[in-house]
């Protein structure tokens, strides 16, 4: 039985090396082979980005080798895939090799595409790379005062990043005893200020206390640099001295190419985590379009539900069990205080007020992370 993951991001990693402790028997028997393949040596901690604009941790901190994260029984190759024959069981990377497969899974996670927006590449920052949240630390470090704005566009990866850019600003610029200089203005695409209700329902209130503005119903048309105005399809405007993109995501460029779903989202059956039509193929994390926030812990609970069948179906031949759309996610209120959200298919989130003691787990989590995708944790 030959497995083969592709994405050495959250998911695939965690998958990866539960799928290697379960069935060692399997693979010391020779009966199971775990193939991961990857576009980069390099594993980076995504969340960290946002830390790093803001001057809380520093990019060598994001990194660790892939190959050190994994089990030694997963066979791990840096050779992105290129090419999906679901037909023939098999995928072409850019090496020129054809891995053949048994059970597929595919975990290749989103990018960001600002050049969808005319004048956002040129005219904004974001913090979705390394290179844009070093640039924007830079440009904040610098601002002396005046207009910044965010303009967010759905659909994105981690969906309270930008609630928490917001507070980050506000406190970011009170620690510079300059916060009464600054304009900050929240825009965002829907009738509220998150899309989820409950969070919307918390957020807006702790806006109105931090003197953040905002404007709903805002959809990015067109972004002038020149003029640092950006123009809206509902016909508003919105001048700013420093503009925070959240760009626009799709799938990664080989999902959308090898037509495997529009916008590089897999269509995905949202119980049982395997591609429409093609019950050997698994989709977890970013590159699905199921239901559920495009965060490190839904692709978490995802990897877990995948591995639990994939194993299942090994040992006895039918899967074990459904996923129930679970997601936890930490949102920080501030540099020292935070809250969680928890939620599923079923249940909304319900948000408590802001802590410090939450804040602080969040803090030491950045640090647990590279025990839970070794899965230890």
């Amino acid at each position: 039985m030959q497995i083969l993951i592709v994405g050495g991001g959250t998911g695939g990693t965690i998958l990866g090396n539960s799928l290697a402790r379960r069935l060692a028997s399997e693979i010391r028997a020779g009966k199971v082979r775990i193939t991961l393949l990857s576009a980069s040596d390099k594993h980076m901690y995504q969340p960290g980005l946002l830390y790093v604009a803001f001057g809380q941790m520093t990019p060598d901190q994001l990194y660790r080798d892939e190959a050190s994260l994994l089990e030694s029984s997963i066979d791990f190759h840096v050779d992105p895939v290129t090419e999906f024959h679901l037909d023939r069981n098999e995928v072409k990377t850019g090496s020129g090799k054809t891995y053949a497969y048994d059970l597929l899974v595919i975990a290749t996670g989103a990018r960001i595409v600002p050049q969808e927006v005319p004048g956002m590449a040129e005219g904004s920052e974001n913090f979705y790379t390394e290179e844009g949240a070093l640039r924007l630390h830079k440009r904040l470090m610098e601002f002396r005062g005046g207009t910044v704005a965010m303009v967010v566009s759905l659909p994105h990866k981690c969906p309270v990043a930008p609630i928490e850019a917001m507070f980050l600003l506000h406190d970011f610029f009170k620690a510079r005893n300059i916060r009464d200089k600054v304009k900050l203005q929240y825009n965002y695409p829907v009738n509220h200020v998150h899309a989820t209700a409950n969070v919307a329902r918390w957020a807006k209130p702790e806006f109105d206390k931090a003197g953040i503005e905002y404007e709903t119903l805002f959809n990015v048309r067109e972004v002038d640099p020149v003029k640092k105005i950006v123009y809206s399809e509902e016909g508003t405007e919105c001048k700013y001295d420093l503009l925070i993109a959240i760009p626009p995501h799709r799938g990664m460029e080989m999902v959308e190419t090898n037509n495997l779903g529009l916008g590089g989202w897999i269509p995905t059956d949202r119980f049982k985590l395997t591609m429409n039509d093609h019950d050997n193929v698994y989709v977890i994390g970013d590159a699905t379009n199921i239901p559920v926030s495009k965060t490190g812990s839904a692709a978490h609970f995802e990897a877990e539900v995948a591995s639990d069948n994939i194993v299942s179906v090994i040992k006895t031949g039918v899967p074990v069990r459904e996923y129930d759309g679970r997601v936890y996610c930490f949102i920080e209120a501030g540099f020292d205080r935070a809250t969680h959200n928890a939620f599923d298919y079923i249940n909304l989130p319900e948000l408590k007020p802001p802590t410090k003691s939450v804040h602080w787990f969040k803090v030491a989590y950045n640090q647990m992370y590279w025990s839970t995708v070794r899965g230890l944790l």
